[in-house]
């Protein structure tokens, strides 16, 4: 399968090696997960109640500054207003990012992906267009390797015992069980899973454990857990009793505690080694 460097990350090998070799000490991958809303950074709960955090480039100089490993950036409303995705956004996001970017909202066909690509971006998260047009993630795939595309699955929950993924930022309910889809993306060529608790996303009151098992039982390629996190403890739990490969941070990195006003942040190392170090 063929495979894709974005010009920004040839530059920019000798600045993540440090960093490369201090998150091989982490059984899981910590990523802080950012919301964007008309160019702006948004945290929400439960993808609603908007409220302002800051700029997305500033606060990725921010996380430089934190020497985060990876991070994700997700423009929650371009599927629902039906654009594409901000280039010229990406564009100062590229210029002040050292770290890998995973970028979703607006793609839905392979060109925007590559142009997002070749902005700099390391991986395109795919959620929506997945639903309407399951080709897209192999067309991705294919054209830049499964390790480029992740699929991200919104959740909620629809009754005591059943899950179902939702499309559009929460709105559409598709009623395709997220265990049955996680392993059709997986088929489809995806080579990681963004799996959002909608019913958690904001809530601090830790991930939905129950549906993070069930489904990086169900597959083979990594599992980001997101939505919920609230302390270090939770992260602990989604790797060591949900079994997910990374977990995903909101409101943990960009405020300074619940209730409490916004301040980037990332946690120390040390105290990340102690909760999913070897």
């Amino acid at each position: 399968m063929p495979s894709f460097i974005p010009k920004r990350a040839i530059g920019s090998v000798a600045n993540s090696s440090l960093r490369s070799e201090r998150s091989e000490m982490l059984r899981t991958r910590v990523i802080p997960c950012l919301l964007v809303r008309d160019g702006s950074l948004v945290k929400t709960r439960q993808f609603g109640r908007f409220e302002y955090v800051g700029d997305p480039a500033n606060t990725c100089r921010i996380f430089n500054e934190c020497e985060v490993d990876e991070l994700a950036i997700v423009d929650i409303l371009a599927s629902v207003e039906g654009r594409g995705p901000d280039y010229r956004m990406l564009e100062e996001v590229a210029e002040e990012c050292f770290m890998p970017v995973a970028y979703g909202g607006g793609i839905a066909t392979v060109d925007q992906a590559e142009k997002v690509l070749r902005l700099g971006m390391e991986k395109i998260i795919v959620g929506t267009a997945a639903h309407r047009q399951p080709g897209l993630l192999g067309g991705i795939a294919g054209a830049f390797g499964s390790q480029c595309v992740v699929a991200a699955l919104d959740v909620r929950r629809v009754g005591h015992e059943r899950y179902a993924c939702f499309a559009r930022s929460g709105s559409d309910n598709t009623g395709v069980d997220p265990v049955s889809w996680a392993r059709k993306v997986e088929e489809l060529g995806a080579g990681e899973i963004l799996l959002t608790s909608i019913d958690r996303e904001g809530t601090w009151s830790g991930f939905d454990i129950e549906l993070v098992r069930s489904v990086s039982e169900a597959v083979t390629i990594p599992v980001i857990a997101h939505g919920g996190a609230g302390t270090l403890s939770d992260l602990s739990e989604a790797a060591k009793t949900g079994g997910a490969s990374a977990v995903a941070l909101g409101n943990m990195v960009v405020f300074q505690k619940k209730d409490m006003g916004v301040l980037v942040n990332f946690p120390e190392h040390p105290l990340l080694e102690a909760a999913l170090g070897h």
